[in-house]
């Protein structure tokens, strides 16, 4: 498999990622309460995107969608604080690079825009996602930050740009 293009989020791939979101967290056990599992945005993603100040990368191979990952100005981080948000991928697309892919063009997007960190959120489930994070040079917190409403992760990291 190899990586056809990273492109911004198109109002048809709603229905894609949203399986991807959710078959990702039932594969690791990460269906909970209090995460994106239960996120109605999850199925509004093109929607929730345009939000100003937000972006959403989707990655395609073959024509298919692979996953994603986007940039959110979630209400409460601090000034020049956004989040890293929904980065799943299909478990074909693992181990490819995608994901680094992904996670450098929301870096890089967030850069460009002014921002100086950037947050996350996961869980232990995602053990390996939490280390492309660490790799990246993101550091662990002690507590949440800002509104995300996802009282079912007990990760949280930040990086400084």
């Amino acid at each position: 498999m190899s990586l056809t293009e990273i492109r911004v989020i198109r109002p048809g791939d709603n229905t894609s990622l949203a399986k991807i979101i959710r078959n990702s967290l039932e594969e690791f056990g990460a269906n909970h309460p209090g995460t994106v599992y239960y996120d109605d945005s999850t199925d509004h993603l093109f929607e929730l995107f345009r939000h100003p100040g937000s972006v959403y990368f989707v990655a395609e191979y073959d024509q298919q969608v692979a996953g994603g990952a986007g940039i959110f100005p979630t209400e409460g981080l601090p000034e020049g604080c956004v989040e890293l948000v929904k980065m799943y991928l299909k478990p074909e697309a693992r181990g490819q690079r995608i994901g680094q892919a992904l996670i450098s063009q929301c870096l890089d997007w967030a850069r460009e825009q002014g921002h100086k960190q950037v947050y996350l959120e996961s869980m232990p489930e995602l053990s390996k996602a939490v280390s492309v994070y660490e790799k990246f040079g993101f550091r662990y917190l002690e507590g949440p930050m800002g509104k995300t409403g996802h009282s079912g992760c007990q990760i949280w990291m930040l990086i400084d740009l």
